[in-house]
């Protein structure tokens, strides 16, 4: 019998599906609550989804123009310039997406030619490997260290961009910013060496905003568009999703030059055409917002965070605490020998909790066998009854 060809382009094969995502289904197939995929179980400010009935009622049911609606993108502009003193052309800067998800692979396929190299952080969020691929770029990767509080080499960095060199050089890196899966907020100092090196050897920065009002404690949030030399070399990435507790409304953001923005537009465009027309009118409302919503939304993550630290703590995991965004990385080294997947699996079958296994995270699975994830964008009630059926790991 003839051979059956490959029937799937090679680039496929060098990723796999979403972990996360299959967290979810087999969270749901097993009754158990789902600590692993990061959306709040709890309801969105009723004020944006009053907007979004309201828009949808007065028949704002058509396509919006295809890189956004105009009054979203003044909205947007208006925020960035009363929160960060930030300049941004509404028409010719700004592109609205399906969410930052299809932000990010946009700009990387409008910035990034097949054979080029792309930085990324790691432990990394699992899209942004596959996007450089896609793109038909090559990741190049760098280590955040956990035993250093997620912190990186500056010298091993360098030395890696130099030897890109060779390659014909890094053509962007990606910086998600405060980080998932890590909880890192990225400092002063590393935004301010990043910088220097984006400009010493010519690369772009397409960084991932998207946690950019969840932070805690003495942390803030610094776009690195706004450093010196920056704002011509970076593509900024936010949205409603994590901001407004909207994970399912597909509505993101790109702030970029006009060079850029150009190019990105038209990705977007073929991509998927534009995002929901009524929920970019409840965009607007959103972005009205003023710092108490923002305080609040932090304050009240900060309450989950410590109640869920406390609870890995005391089972014994090791733990990090965040200082922004809404996930915990643990080592579980000291409570199982099993590997991050068998123990993920034994917490969702055994125990009725659902994580990520840290391999996911990881472009090499060995670096991450001992690490796995809990999102704690949950409501109080739902994170005790999580508590109470973790605690059975000490038994």
């Amino acid at each position: 019998m003839p051979t059956v060809p490959n029937r799937i382009s090679q680039k496929v094969t060098h990723f796999t599906e979403s972990v996360i995502r299959e967290m979810t289904r087999l969270a749901f197939q097993h009754e158990a609550i789902n600590l692993a995929q990061g959306f709040p179980n709890f309801p969105a400010p009723e004020e944006i989804k009053k907007a979004a009935c309201q828009a949808i009622q007065d028949d704002i049911n058509q396509y919006a123009i295809t890189w956004g609606a105009p009054g979203f993108r003044r909205a947007i502009s208006d925020k960035y310039r009363e929160m960060y003193d930030w300049e941004i052309d509404p028409e010719r800067e700004l592109t609205v997406a399906c969410g930052s998800t299809e932000c990010m692979i946009s700009s990387i396929l409008a910035l990034v030619n097949p054979g080029d190299q792309v930085l990324v952080f790691e432990p990394f969020y699992e899209n942004y490997g596959p996007d450089a691929i896609i793109a038909g770029a090559s990741p190049v990767y760098i280590s955040l260290d956990a035993n250093r509080d997620w912190t990186f080499d500056f010298q091993e960095l360098e030395q890696k961009i130099q030897d890109a060199q060779s390659g014909g050089g890094i053509r962007a890196l990606i910086l998600n910013t405060p980080n998932n899966p890590t909880g890192k907020v990225f400092s002063l100092e590393e935004l301010g060496k990043l910088s220097e090196l984006a400009q010493a050897y010519d690369f772009y920065v397409i960084t991932d905003e998207i946690y950019e009002h969840i932070v805690y404690d003495d942390h803030k949030h610094y776009p690195i568009a706004l450093f010196p030399g920056m704002k011509d070399r970076t593509i900024t990435i936010s949205g409603l999703s994590k901001t407004f507790s909207v994970t399912g409304w597909r509505i993101g953001y790109i702030i970029a030059p006009e060079d850029l923005t150009d190019g990105i537009r038209k990705i977007h465009d073929f991509l998927t055409v534009g995002a929901a027309a009524p929920l970019q009118e409840a965009g607007v409302k959103a972005m009205q917002t003023r710092g108490q919503y923002y305080e609040k939304l932090a304050s009240e993550y900060r309450q989950r965070r410590d109640y869920l630290v406390d609870v890995l703590q005391d089972i014994g995991f090791k733990v990090w605490i965040p200082a922004g965004a809404y996930y915990i990385m643990v080592e579980i080294s000291p409570l199982t020998d099993l590997d991050d997947v068998q123990f993920v699996d034994q917490l969702i079958k055994n125990y009725g909790v659902a994580a990520v296994p840290g391999s996911s995270f990881y472009h090499r699975p060995e670096l991450g066998r001992r690490f796995i994830r809990f999102a704690f964008c949950k409501t109080q009630e739902v994170l005790r009854e999580a508590a109470e059926r973790l605690q059975r790991l000490r038994d």
